[in-house]
């Protein structure tokens, strides 16, 4: 098994970091954002190629996007 790339991995901490701090002023609450945020995050840990990590990454970017407009 291959490691993935170190700047891809802080990368997507950066982003895990960034919407767990958006949760905290999520409408249904922290406790009903946080389990979710892992559990999604967790769906994708499998992921080994980079091209499917920056895709996973710009997604979760477009996520990030659309609970600011909230």
């Amino acid at each position: 098994m291959t490691t993935p790339n170190p700047q891809l991995r802080q990368q997507v901490i950066a982003i895990y970091k960034e919407l767990l701090n958006l949760g905290r002023d999520y409408p249904q609450g922290f406790s009903y954002f946080r389990p979710r945020l892992h559990r999604a995050f967790m769906a994708n840990a499998h992921l080994r190629d980079d091209d499917a990590i920056r895709d996973a990454i710009a997604k979760a970017d477009y996520v990030k996007k659309e609970i600011e407009a909230l």
